[in-house]
């Protein structure tokens, strides 16, 4: 396969993922903020999504100062946030556009329709419905597109380079979402009600919160929250899952350059694999996940070298 073709499918999985993502993130966030909280509290809150996003500089120089509809608006539509769900969007049906002849009509059709369709909704059309509403519509179209993928595209190297790019990116954000809550939300280590909402409402922003009552059938607690996240191989959005997923299709598309990045990612899966939740939980789970997407962004930069249109010549 051409780098360059094998580059657009990539990307085009990871802007897909990271629309759906960041919608979650943001519904997360915007549930919680509904908990009576001093508004300080509330904008540390928001503040942190685009720490986490390292974008602090792009939303200072456009926005005043940061509340839920600042932040909202430069990550929910703004065209010059290339991290926005608007831009993901778009990048990702550019990216699709780019292999047409390489997807099916179907993949091609959703993808189209969606970008279509959001490219039609202003943000105070969004506010005005519910954000709520479109963060669910957002969750529904990556998950219609990935559906289409799975069930009409010949499962070749196309298709794992597509699953190797969903996979990296949702590993990616996951460690993002839980680290929002665990490092950010909850710095003083406060329970009762509004904590037992909280856990709830972020375990339903990566649609986990039936999949956390089935596997622990007891109440919810950080602890498990962690390791429901990280370490269950049986969970689709964890850490573990993922992992798996991306060693397989590295292995399944290797070429004579790609040893280091396959082991990189090997040594990365196997420390989930053999883990504990209370060695991580000793460590630091702010320092571990930090650590973790350290890697994966250094992962990601490997894969590029290895199979990819190098950065510098994407750029």
């Amino acid at each position: 396969m051409l780098s360059r073709t094998a580059d657009h499918l990539f990307w085009m999985s990871r802007y897909i993922e990271r629309a759906e993502n960041l919608a979650r993130l943001l519904d997360v966030t915007w549930q919680m903020s509904m908990v009576p909280q001093s508004e300080d509290a509330a904008n540390q809150n928001w503040h942190a999504i685009i720490t986490l996003n390292s974008l602090d500089e792009a939303f200072a120089a456009k926005y005043p100062a940061v509340n839920a509809e600042n932040v909202l608006r430069f990550m929910v539509s703004d065209a010059d946030n290339y991290s926005s769900i608007y831009s993901c969007l778009r990048l990702a049906r550019e990216n699709a556009h780019a292999v047409r002849g390489t997807i099916t009509t179907e993949m091609w059709e959703t993808l189209n329709f969606t970008w279509l369709e959001a490219r039609d909704k202003s943000f105070e059309q969004i506010l005005n419905a519910g954000i709520g509403e479109f963060f669910e519509w957002v969750k529904m179209r990556s998950s219609l597109s990935r559906g289409t993928t799975l069930g009409t595209l010949l499962q070749d190297e196309s298709y794992h380079f597509i699953r190797l790019g969903t996979l990296l990116e949702r590993a990616d954000n996951t460690a993002r979402i839980l680290d929002v809550k665990y490092h950010v939300l909850r710095p003083h280590g406060d329970e009762g009600a509004t904590d037992f909402y909280q856990w709830g409402a972020l375990l339903r922003s990566v649609s986990a919160f039936e999949v956390y009552r089935k596997a622990y059938r007891d109440v919810i607690t950080p602890e498990r929250v962690a390791e429901l996240l990280i370490l269950r191989n049986d969970m689709p959005r964890s850490l573990h899952f993922c992992m798996n997923g991306v060693v397989k299709n590295l292995d399944l598309i290797a070429n004579r350059h790609s040893g280091e990045t396959q082991r990189q990612a090997g040594l990365l899966h196997a420390q989930l694999h053999y883990a504990r939740v209370e060695d991580i939980l000793a460590q630091g789970l702010h320092e571990w996940l930090t650590d973790f997407m350290d890697r994966i962004y250094i992962l990601g930069d490997g894969i590029s070298k290895d199979f990819l249109v190098p950065l510098a010549e994407a750029a």
